[in-house]
């Protein structure tokens, strides 16, 4: 069973109606890490409903943390900005610079990851929490949390295993220039807490607005008793022993809400550069992402994965072998019935199926649709030789590909290899540039074999038919005559074409070339 499915089966003990959660802090830039606890939460939701149950999927956006500190893309005038919730200072300007008619710096960041999410299916619902702060939905669990404090503060200690000060409150009010930091609570009379700043200002603050927060870990044991939330994935980090998760659990319970069921992911880590990180700058962008891998490989690269696995992202040669995976699982899924298969069998086709229906963009759809009949290695190579779309086109109705004008998945399947060819992603040993003449050096590399067997197939050319199939005959039929194996042909060919050793599939290549062109290469032999 696909672990989507089996932790929707686990939630539907809870009963037939699930929320299923996942959030973010819109500090700054998000990265591809980012996808991993959204895609696992909306896979989970779309598991909830092929199971008939009632399942929302919310996004709570923490826009009421504070800017910690002045990231290097933003310019010093941020530190102003240190220690505001998000929703309440300026989003930058071009500069880094606060911008007075750009909107909060919550939203600023917030909207492109969220067109990100589009483009791979994920639409959920988007609660903004300094809202939720503000509606005064907070106010009945800041109200418990602070009755309870010492308890609160017992659990962390003993959860977690440190020290918390015994001038914590939980309940962090803005001081008197917005910030939280420097501020000193010194009484609560419900619904009021009291407070000095460091500027040596009194105030208080009503817990039925946004004039404060909980600390981190009360507040996300709150909201989940506010949104009813039953599964929220959580990062290693928040999922260890001790973690954030741990802490949670019990103040949910102690705040009147059931806590959710616990689930941990692991990291996505850079291929050979370790995990993710926005604090460090080891990042790759979702809509940098986006703009070269299809959507149905991204989703698909979270869910053929186990939760508790690493996930290594490349961008580089191994995206044509998970490109290679998904469309073998497309072209030829797993069958078999439980009488035929052995429970291990049975196992792995389950998590198989399961990976390739929540790869779709669109829950529901055919996967064939997201291949739109053309494999990525073979795009990959007509994005090199075709300077135009419409040669493309043309080229694919030619070899049968294509049937009439080109959807959106294919348009933009052709608009992401672009992306990746011309970048610096695309890996080196992949790339394609037919030569226009034959050299001394290029000679070399040719055995007497070599150019007997390419002599040879120049003549058969002369009378075969321009199409793929036709001319991997014969090339095949000329590789059995001269008696040259069959793997030292390809080599012979792909010298003579693109001056080294190896490239796509050889008649592939050949069918999209102008005959001429290639019978004038040969002609050298």
């Amino acid at each position: 069973m696909h672990w989507a499915d089996h932790t929707a089966q686990t939630l539907q003990k809870r009963g037939d109606s699930q929320v299923i959660a996942s959030g973010i802090t819109p500090s700054g830039e998000f990265h591809v890490g980012h996808l991993r606890e959204i895609l696992t939460a909306e896979m989970i939701h779309r598991a909830c409903l092929d199971a008939s149950m009632d399942s929302r999927y919310i996004f709570i956006v923490d826009s009421m943390d504070p800017l910690r500190r002045v990231y290097d893309f933003l310019s010093p005038a941020y530190e102003q900005y240190i220690g505001h919730p998000l929703a309440y200072i300026p989003a930058p300007d071009g500069d880094g610079e606060p911008s007075p008619d750009g909107g909060n710096y919550a939203d600023h960041f917030l909207a492109p990851f969220l067109a990100a999410l589009r483009e791979i299916g994920v639409e959920p619902e988007v609660v903004m929490n300094h809202q939720t702060y503000e509606s005064g939905a907070f106010a009945d669990k800041i109200h418990s949390a602070i009755e309870q404090k010492d308890e609160i503060r017992r659990v962390i200690e003993e959860v977690s295993g440190r020290e918390v000060p015994e001038d914590w409150f939980p309940y962090n009010p803005l001081g008197s220039d917005g910030s939280i930091d420097g501020v000193k609570v010194t009484g609560y009379n419900h619904p009021h807490v009291h407070w000095v700043d460091s500027h040596g200002v009194e105030g208080t603050a009503d817990i039925g607005t946004a004039q404060g927060k909980l600390p981190w870990r009360v507040d996300w044991a709150a909201k989940w008793g506010i949104h009813g939330i039953t599964c929220e994935p959580a990062g290693k980090d928040h999922g260890a022993a001790g973690g954030s998760y741990d802490t949670g659990i019990p103040i949910c319970e102690m705040l009147g809400s059931q806590p959710p069921h616990k689930l941990v992911y692991e990291w996505i880590q850079l291929k050979g550069m370790g995990p993710m990180s926005s604090s460090t700058g080891l990042t790759v962008g979702p809509m940098d992402a986006l703009a070269l891998v299809p959507p149905e490989i991204m989703r698909y690269v979270i869910a053929r994965s186990k939760v508790g696995r690493h996930i290594d992202f490349d961008t580089g040669p191994a995206l044509f072998q998970t490109a290679d995976e998904y469309e073998r699982l497309v072209t030829e899924p797993p069958s078999g019935s439980d009488k035929e298969l052995s429970r291990r069998q049975q196992i792995a086709r389950d998590t198989q199926l399961g990976a390739l229906r929540l790869s779709q963009v669109e829950r529901g759809a055919d996967p064939a649709g997201s291949v739109a009949g053309v494999s990525f290695r073979h795009l990959a190579m007509l994005a090199q030789i075709k300077s135009s779309d419409d040669d493309v086109w043309n080229s694919l109705r030619k070899s049968g590909h294509l049937e009439g004008a080109a959807g959106d998945s294919l348009t933009g399947r052709l608009h992401r290899m672009r992306n990746w060819v011309d970048g610096p992603h695309f890996p080196d040993a992949a790339r394609v540039e037919v030569r226009t003449d034959i050299s001394d050096e290029l000679r070399a590399n040719l055995t007497n074999q070599h150019r007997q067997f390419l002599s040879a197939l120049g003549d058969s050319l002369e009378d075969c038919e321009w199409t793929e199939k036709a001319i991997g005959d014969c090339i095949r039929s000329v590789a059995a005559e001269v008696g040259i194996g069959g793997r030292e042909a390809y080599v012979a060919l792909y010298w003579m074409i693109l001056g080294k050793s190896h490239g796509p599939k050889a008649s592939s290549l050949m069918a999209e070339m102008e005959s001429e062109h290639l019978l004038s290469l040969i002609s050298h032999f």
